[in-house]
């Protein structure tokens, strides 16, 4: 594969910071109050969510410009759910929701398609259930 850019990212755990090697991304890592931390910062899943949802929009955006259509007003929201235990392993679960244009025609299609374009999806494919939800 031909590398078209790399992102380069320094993390020190769930509870310290995150920054780009460019310095555009710098944020304060925290565990969820859920998972015992104090939720007063952002945490990898919600990270993974944001950029999940980010490149499945681009995905469709292509996938959609070869067969011209409008996925301008598409919305994608991710949702990724964190799971398991350290003695038998965490583990990961992603819902994609894709809000589609109601005139769209074969938005189902457009869907399937950019999930197999996606990086994303085909770096989580096959170890990271993913549902596809079209709203």
């Amino acid at each position: 594969m031909d590398v078209r850019y790399t992102a380069v990212a320094t993390a020190n755990g769930r509870d310290g910071r995150a920054v780009s090697s460019d310095g555009r991304l710098a944020v304060t890592l925290a565990p969820p109050r859920e998972m015992g931390g104090t939720g007063e910062g952002t945490n990898p899943e919600q990270l993974f969510a944001a950029g999940y949802a980010a490149c499945f929009a681009s995905a469709l955006a292509a996938v959609a410009r070869k067969t011209r259509h409008d996925v301008r007003d598409v919305s994608v929201t991710a949702e990724v759910g964190l799971g398991g235990d350290a003695e038998q392993g965490f583990g990961l679960t992603v819902v994609l929701r894709v809000e589609l244009p109601d005139d769209l025609d074969n938005g189902r299609d457009l869907v399937e398609r950019a999930h197999r374009v996606c990086p994303y999806s085909n770096a989580t494919r096959g170890n990271v259930p993913v549902q596809l939800v079209i709203e």
